[in-house]
């Protein structure tokens, strides 16, 4: 969870954000707030908010974000962005609260409004103001939408079988780029008396703590845990639905990801390709002891025998990409220097559950069934971006594989696991979603639609059982709980539960793009585009939705739908294909439609009409909106269905419909159309298709002295037959992204993306070139980013300290100069830790000038403290050189009161940061104020 508050989260924990690739990993960290007074300022940044500033000047440009508290570890990516447009993922800096950001050219006009956000929400606070913004209207109190009908078929009750549960501890493995062992460590649930071979299901829980100190609030980020602290165990948080499997005879294991966890922060992918690896390293291990059983661990002979050719994984969180690429690796397999399996796949992914996950690469398993939960109430990845497992399939293969989108009113992020869960995990555990500033109406606990903790566990269990009957054991029954057809499990209630789907054979229809042409009240819109005119939804309307979900650029091609607004009824939108269609073989025409949240009654005709224009009215739709405020993401489209028998009555060539007409009955409104497809019930069988696998990587090189070098973006293409990407490239130092279709063929270098890097002998950050992909047809895409990194390859100047006032009166500053020995291309910055003087009294907070006192100990304390002594561990009075200059002053300014008291004194120890973000101590400083009579 990411939000921003006082507390537990030490500065190791904020190392390990993942925000930034290991191109952006500079060897200066922020040195958090401004407490040093510079000789120069670097660059004009008036009238920036509150927390901002530029520092450094050419190609040492950087935005610096600093928060007002340490920000909390948590799944979503810390992003910038400048009036809606992403800016990038800035490095979390050791001081536990500053980002920062390379710039390069990058120029903010007057009155350029920046934000820091993660997973859609913002953590400045400097989003658009309520009173700017139309409030959602506020959800019905009297009025609750009826219960679904229940299925006939429930997945959450318990099955025949005892269970029986155990563990095991093998030894630590190593995974590419990561310095430390990762664990190989699982929970083990599964059937004690069940016949034969069984399916088994593989858990993989999400980013979080590592390590925590019990008895305390004591959490962080570190691997392996410091002496005193205990790893937390988060894999022991889906005990309750491995039980539910294990009962109805599936083979159950929960993995722990905490080495991951703790180094994910340099991985370009966030982690997606090591936990990849750790997933398929555990199953490994399983087909091992299926081979010998004699040789399993103790809690593995004491269950069913596993049938590893019937595998369902579980990943919530960065799980959740975790597992979508280990299937994407079982298929197709990563670039041996990516990967730590070697060996050969002998198992097989029937389907994926996904909880509450990121999808950072947008790069989701087309041929692998899935199941996304999204959590309406998310606090940490809270523009539900997993809504793309879904989205992302459209046209990439075949189009056999479900891909279903579960939406679960009032849960939020953390209580599908219950080791993240207050009052039930061993370690400190919250609320990720947050209120702080009122009590919100659909999200805040009490509320009608909030779900507490046991019952959101109990949604979970069974909607990951229902995915494993409907992919694993291919029960059809269940499908009505995943596919848009409008069925509950009565063992979920009293929760809400809302799917809609793509995939499972439905025939494309309307997918708005260039194939389409719209008129009437409506308009075809880009899902992405800071530019209210073309976007779907307008970055200054409240509310977001999981559509919509931002990707690595601010304005992305190839992502449309239609919005529908009208102010009278019966003004029709109609929708025509520049080709006719094919619905032959659908019963009905199943349509993802978007109204506002909290709307009620949107009534809509629908009509076809064919290629020789004869036109058939299927019947009138009622679509109702989701509970949702302005921290929800609940712009979430309904499956609405119609049925074609009145178009094959009315004599249409169903094989050649060349538009829907859809026409409002309600007075006034809004809808987005996402899609239309001929449907037809059924679970097709999924035969993964011959599709070519996309990785771009990283080249590091040294600068160099002197002179331009071309380097080319690494490229990787394999798997098999002829693929479509689209390749997106930025132009460094500006906001423009250039993009581009590009067929891929397996071993050719059809993708080029030459970049120039220049030497100099200045130190400096390193420089990075971006370039990244996205699927469109007949491919699969593994690593979607990388670039070429010009590393800095000049040592940092030395840094020396003289004292200018260090004997001063009291109401005078101390002042001391701190000087480099030659310029450099990047701000240079360290700071002073404070120490307890050798004799007589000390300096104390009451002593010196409030706003100092607020900038670098982050409050000022009550009663008043030494300055050895701050209440937040780790603070210390920060300096930075400005690029370019050679020195600044570094001031503690003292107050004068009328109290008479000896002198007091300061003693503190300089520090600086080297290239691998190690400290560097340098010499003590003291200082003297005397008291004025």
């Amino acid at each position: 969870m990411i939000r921003v508050t006082r507390g537990v989260t030490t500065a190791v924990a904020l190392l390990a954000l993942a925000g930034a690739s290991p191109g952006a990993a500079y060897a200066q960290p922020s040195p958090g707030p401004a407490s040093a007074t510079p000789a120069g300022t670097p660059e004009k940044d008036t009238g920036m908010p509150d927390g901002w500033r530029i520092t450094g000047s050419g190609a040492a440009r950087h935005l610096v974000w600093t928060a007002d508290e340490r920000v909390p570890m948590g799944d979503a990516r810390v992003e910038f962005r400048a009036d809606g447009r992403l800016l990038g993922y800035p490095v979390p800096q050791p001081d536990g609260r500053s980002f920062r950001l390379p710039l390069g050219d990058e120029r903010f006009r007057e009155g350029t409004r920046l934000r820091v956000t993660a997973g859609g929400r913002d953590l400045d606070g400097t989003g658009p103001a309520r009173s700017a913004r139309t409030a959602p209207p506020a959800p019905p109190a009297a009025r609750a939408e009826a219960p679904l009908p229940a299925n006939p078929v429930d997945p959450g009750r318990p099955g025949r079988f005892r269970t029986v549960s155990g563990a095991y501890d093998l030894a630590p493995v190593r995974l590419p780029g990561f310095a430390e062992p990762v664990e190989m460590r699982a929970a083990v649930v599964g059937p004690a008396d069940a016949p034969g071979k069984r399916p088994v299901a593989l858990f993989l829980h999400g980013r979080h703590g590592t390590c925590y100190t019990p008895g305390t609030e004591d959490v962080n980020g570190a691997w392996p845990c410091p002496s005193g602290m205990k790893p937390i165990p988060s894999h022991e948080g889906y005990l309750k639905a491995q039980r539910l499997l294990a009962s109805q005879g599936y083979v159950t294991l929960s993995i722990s990801a905490n080495g991951i966890n703790g180094q994910d922060h340099r991985a370009e992918d966030g982690g997606a390709q090591a936990r990849s690896s750790l997933v398929r390293l555990h199953l490994a291990r399983w087909a091992d002891w299926a081979a010998k059983p004699a040789t399993a661990p103790a809690a593995v002979r004491r269950i069913a025998a596993a049938d590893l050719s019937r595998v369902l994984l579980v990943g919530h969180s960065r799980g959740g990409e975790g597992v979508n690429r280990a299937a994407v690796d079982s298929l197709y397999a990563p670039p041996a220097d990516q990967d730590a399996y070697r060996g050969p796949v002998r198992w097989k992914i029937r389907g994926n559950v996904l909880i509450g996950p990121t999808i950072f690469g947008q790069n989701p398993a087309p041929d692998v069934p899935s199941a996304t939960l999204l959590p309406g109430c998310d606090g940490d990845v809270s523009d539900l971006q997993g809504q793309i497992y879904a989205d992302g399939t459209r046209g990439v293969s075949q189009g056999a594989a479900l891909h279903s989108s579960v939406y679960v009113v009032g849960a939020n992020h953390n209580y599908f696991n219950s080791e993240w869960t207050p009052g039930q995990a061993k370690a400190p555990a919250m609320d990720d979603f947050s209120s702080e500033d009122g009590t919100d109406p659909v999200c805040s606990p009490g509320t009608p639609t909030r779900l507490t903790a046991a019952q959101q566990q109990t949604v979970g269990a069974t909607y990951i059982a229902a995915a494993a009957r409907l992919f694993v054991d291919g029960d059809d029954r269940i499908r009505p709980l995943l596919d848009g057809t409008g069925r509950r499990a009565p063992s979920a209630d009293p929760a809400r539960v809302i799917t809609h789907a793509v995939g499972a054979r439905r025939t494309p229809a309307f997918l708005p793009g260039p194939s389409v042409s719209v008129s009437g009240a409506g308009r075809l819109c880009a899902q992405i585009d800071p530019d209210a005119a073309k976007a779907c939804l307008s970055p200054e309307e409240p509310g977001r939705s999981p559509h919509f979900a931002y990707w690595e650029t601010s304005s992305e091609p190839g992502r449309d739908a239609v919005a529908m607004r009208w102010t009278r009824a019966g003004t029709p939108l109609a929708v025509r294909s520049t080709r006719p269609v094919s619905l032959a073989g659908a019963t009905s025409l199943a349509m993802r439609l978007v109204v506002p949240p909290n709307s009620t009654g949107t009534g809509l005709d629908v009509a076809v009409t064919d290629a020789s224009g004869r036109r058939a009215q299927l019947g009138r739709v009622r679509v109702d909106g989701l509970p949702g405020s302005e921290r929800t993401a609940s712009h979430w489209a309904r499956e609405i269905r119609v049925p074609l028998g009145a178009a094959a009555r009315a004599g249409l060539d169903l094989q050649r419909i060349g538009a829907l007409e859809l026409t409002p009955r309600t007075a006034t409104g809004r809808a987005w159309l996402l899609d239309a497809w001929g449907w037809r019930p059924g679970t097709p069988a999924v035969r993964p298709a011959a599709l070519a696998r996309v990785d771009v990587g990283r080249l590091t090189v040294d600068e160099g002295d002197s002179g331009v070098r071309t380097y080319r973006v690494p490229v990787r293409v394999s798997g098999k037959g002829n693929g479509q990407v689209r390749l997106f490239v930025p132009t460094p130092g500006t906001d423009e992204v250039t993009s581009r279709l590009v067929t891929v063929r397996p071993g050719r270098q059809d993708i080029d993306v030459p970049v120039e890097v220049k030497g100099n002998d200045r130190y400096g950050y390193d420089e990075t070139h971006d370039a990244f992909v996205k699927a469109v047809r007949g491919a699969v895409v593994g690593s979607h980013r990388g670039g070429v990194t010009a590393r800095n390859d000049d040592p940092m100047p030395k840094v020396s300290v003289t004292p200018l006032a260090d004997d001063v009166a009291e109401g005078e500053a101390l002042t001391w100069r701190v000087t480099l020995s030659t310029a450099a291309d990047a701000d240079v910055m360290g700071g002073f830790e404070f120490r307890p003087v050798a004799g007589g009294a000390e300096l104390s907070t009451a002593d010196v000038d409030r706003r100092w006192v607020e900038d670098t100990f982050f409050f000022v304390p009550d009663p008043p403290r030494p300055l050895s002594q701050p209440v937040v561990a780790d603070a210390y009075a920060a300096f930075s050189v400005p690029a370019g200059r050679t020195s600044t002053e570094v001031r503690v300014p003292t107050v004068r009161d009328a109290v008479a008291e000896p002198a007091e004194s300061l003693r503190a120890a300089m520090f600086t940061y080297d290239g691998n973000w190690e400290r560097v101590q340098g010499p003590e400083i003291t200082g003297t104020v005397r008291n004025v009579p």
